[in-house]
């Protein structure tokens, strides 16, 4: 199976590829569309300068996204960095001028440039000098031995000193051949004089050596955290080196970072690293004070091209909170603050995430009777919602499991939240869902954004942990549909790699890594895969009429692709190549 991995070093579309190529400044990517120059009179004046293109893109499958049906369009013309008209190339040539440009599509497919529905942006920038540990197709471990040959190999080229830290990203036990969890024992006995942290692939916890646990103050007489887990040795208290959720994130958060200075020189590569793959919005999904102060910054230089969205972590709310230095609802400069993102469970393969029926398999530490937690009580999660509600902050909540949907459904129904608000809660994964919740859903204006990704990932693990009924109902983009919800789907990145093509065959076949398809009936549609990219997540941060579609008057964010997703068979879409992305009229991919 082809997946192009954003992960993985190799070619400039992949992440750090992109970044190097960012940082060099090089000249690189597929060729694309052509470009030739349309000789007409002109007259330049101020009066009539805006009645004339800047470009006009024609002889391609230009497929607009607006309205519930697939709507193609021979012509579109770009002014000003917005969409001037669409339609009959005819009539949109009467707008050219001497200056300008035809943009000759060659036959290739068009569509609105692709929205990051939620991921977070800032992992773009650490990653860089973090070993890639994940699995088959993102990475290359099978088992103990190999993920610690890859941090071995990792320490060698860089010349990473006894001491310093060795952090690797995208460990998941459930794809190794020992099927357990890695200890604080297998990675001593490799690495005794270096603190290691695997940041495990649902990005909800670590798996520590005795260094790195001494680093970060955990003993046996360590207490574990509320909504934490700390995993301990068999038969005593003391900890083998995962940590879950509120125990990993303090952990997580006084990691030592690079240099400011060194952060902001990777802003721009990492954006390409979205362009690469068509994105012309980026999401940041949950800013600590730190992270949004960086990003105040880097848009204060200048340094962001795309649009950057971020959420405010619920964890900082007080600082948030009628603060004129972090303006929510509006760009400046390239970046917004969106709303609120509370985290009330973790995650499903980790299971972390909060069920109303036992695990099948127990808990991550060997637990019985095992539900998974939420991160707070639901009086103190109530209680921001509610704060939030309060502030007409927009509400978005991390929630996987079908007892934390239930509290969020709750929480929201008693803040006195109806869909005549026009709120637009939006509940992130919305995994593990029960029907009846899309009636609550609907009653209550929430929109889910959910994460198909998952069927080809963790399906397998799925069908163990929880069984087929339930693992066949993830993501029910289909049922959400016909219960006249918006959707979304996103690719939680760096959970899984940042390619929407991947994320419209997981939508359209559901396949697991082992070929069981999960949900027959919630197999989604070409064109409902493509709204959950474009329209849908539009809708889902207001910005309906200013993004998302080709549209007089939208931004002329575009991207443009070597085939159609309309016209292909299924198996295909997850080859399709991106050629070029637009933002706003200018060429961001690939850079010349």
């Amino acid at each position: 199976m082809k997946l192009k991995s954003s992960l993985a070093i190799c070619a400039p579309r992949h992440l750090f590829g992109v970044l190097l190529c960012g940082l060099l400044l090089s000249a690189c990517g597929p060729t694309g569309p052509s470009t030739s120059e349309k000789l007409a009179p002109q007259d330049t004046s101020s009066n009539n300068a805006a009645l004339y293109a800047d470009t006009l893109y024609v002889n391609g499958d230009i497929l607009t996204m607006d309205g519930d049906k697939p709507t193609y369009v021979e012509a579109v013309s770009v002014s000003n960095g917005k969409i001037q008209q669409i339609g009959l190339r005819s009539e949109l040539e009467k707008l050219m001028g001497t200056e300008t440009k035809i943009i000759d599509l060659n036959g290739k497919t068009m569509l609105p440039g692709f929205i990051d529905p939620h991921g977070h942006f800032m992992f773009a920038l650490n990653m860089v000098n973090q070993v890639n540990v994940a699995s088959p197709p993102v990475g290359t471990v099978t088992d103990i031995t190999s993920l610690l040959d890859n941090l071995d190999a990792f320490q060698k080229s860089h010349k990473i000193s006894e001491g310093d830290w060795l952090v690797g990203w995208g460990y998941d036990q459930t794809e190794l051949a020992e099927k357990r969890h890695i200890t604080k024992l297998d990675l001593d006995a490799r690495f005794p004089h270096n603190k290691v942290m695997l940041i495990h692939v649902s990005g909800h916890g670590a798996v520590l050596n005795s260094k790195a646990l001494e680093w970060a103050k955990i003993d046996a007489s360590t207490a574990t955290p509320e909504g934490g887990i700390i995993a301990r040795m068999p038969g005593s208290n003391e900890p083998a080196g995962l940590l879950m959720e509120t125990a990993y994130l303090p952990v997580f958060a006084n990691l030592p970072k690079p240099t400011e200075e060194a952060q902001l020189a990777l802003v721009d590569p990492a954006q390409q690293m979205y362009a690469s793959e068509g994105y012309t919005h980026a999401q940041e999904g949950f800013s600590h004070a730190s992270d949004a102060d960086f990003l105040i910054k880097a848009a204060a230089q200048g340094r962001i091209y795309l649009d950057l969205v971020s959420l405010l972590g619920f964890t900082d709310m007080n600082k948030w909170l009628n603060n004129p230095a972090y303006p929510i609802g509006t760009y400046k400069s390239g970046l917004k603050f969106q709303g609120i993102k509370i985290t009330q469970d973790g995650s499903p393969q980790g299971k972390t995430a909060y069920m109303r029926d036992s695990f099948l398999t127990g808990g991550p530490n060997g637990e019985k009777d095992w539900h998974g937690e939420s991160t707070l009580s639901y009086e103190s999660f109530a209680k921001v919602v509610k704060t939030a509600v309060d502030n007409k902050l927009q509400i978005f909540i991390h929630a996987n499991g079908d007892a934390t949907i239930d509290e969020a459904i709750k929480a929201i129904d008693a803040a006195g939240v109806t869909a005549k608000d026009d709120a637009r809660t939006v509940i992130i994964h919305s995994q593990f869902q029960r029907p009846e919740h899309l009636d609550s859903y609907a009653r209550l204006g929430i929109s889910p954004s959910y994460f198909t990704n998952h069927t080809f990932f963790w399906g397998d693990v799925h069908i163990e942990n929880v069984g087929l009924e339930k693992a066949s109902f993830i993501s029910p983009i289909m049922s959400a549909k016909a219960k006249g919800l918006v959707t979304s789907n996103h690719t939680d990145f760096n959970v899984t790699p940042l390619d929407p093509m991947f994320v419209i065959w997981t939508a359209m076949a559901r396949e697991t890594r082992n070929g069981v398809i999960l949900g027959e009936h919630e197999r989604a549609d070409a064109y409902t895969a493509l709204q959950a990219l474009t329209t849908g997540p539009a809708y889902q941060i207001f910005e309906e009429e200013r993004k998302g579609k080709i549209k007089a008057g939208l931004l002329a964010d575009f991207v443009i692709l070597d085939k159609n997703p309309m016209k292909v068979p299924v198996k295909d879409i997850r080859g399709i190549e991106v050629l070029e992305t637009i933002k706003e009229g200018k060429t961001i991919y690939p850079k010349i």
